[in-house]
């Protein structure tokens, strides 16, 4: 279960007290410190899977970007602060972040190029919140891995099952493909990335 720290804090009051070596993960919603729940053994191994074919293909391709161990996401003009399961950075652009260097904190969605999260119980922040706040910030693509089709009907269909939404930038707003089961799945961003559904939920290369 989500814990909330009810006091309401500015981000940089947030960013000041987060606790060094914490054993916990914490984000900020709206002003509200977020307890995160601890990730389960399968969304664990789909995010570090997904990390790894991400990172491969960043670096078959030449590409111009890298991977951050950890990194906070401050949306434009609000109190909240997000650490995405995975987040794929332009080198070049986070030269430009006025806060990278120093606290690895990102501000801008053009140093962005895809940002993905692995649905937990906390879904509604999945599919709501935080797609609403990436889509605000210009983020190029966000993927929602949903490994356990816990996202609410209007999110997944019905029945609910399995999804991987894709979600890309269009004239400023996302469009959204859902993939399930045996199909491949589609990104802009990583035109080569050639898994299916059921191989990154699954966990095999």
């Amino acid at each position: 279960m989500i814990q909330s720290i009810p006091k309401r804090v500015t981000f940089d009051e947030f960013i000041d007290w987060y606790p060094e070596n914490s054993g916990h993960h914490y984000e900020l919603h709206n002003g509200v410190i977020v307890e995160m729940p601890k990730p389960t053994g399968k969304h664990s191994e789909i995010a570090g899977f997904l990390n790894v074919e991400i990172g491969l293909l960043c670096r078959s391709g030449q590409l111009p970007y890298f991977i951050p161990k950890e990194s906070v996401v401050k949306p434009y003009g609000d109190e909240s602060g997000y650490e995405p399961d995975i987040i794929i950075l332009d080198k070049q652009a986070v030269k430009l972040e006025p806060r990278w260097a120093k606290e690895s904190i990102i501000t801008m969605g053009s140093s962005i190029p895809l940002i993905v999260e692995v649905v937990s119980t906390n879904w509604h922040d999945d599919y709501a919140l935080k797609l609403d706040a990436y889509e605000a910030m210009g983020i190029s693509e966000y993927w929602i891995a949903d490994y356990l089709g816990l996202g609410g009907k209007r999110y997944i269909g019905s029945p609910k099952l399995p999804t991987f939404s894709v979600c890309q930038l269009v004239d400023g707003e996302y469009q959204i493909s859902r993939f399930r089961g045996d199909e491949p799945i589609v990104s802009g961003v990583f035109p080569e990335f050639d898994l299916t559904v059921d191989r990154v939920f699954n966990a095999i290369n």
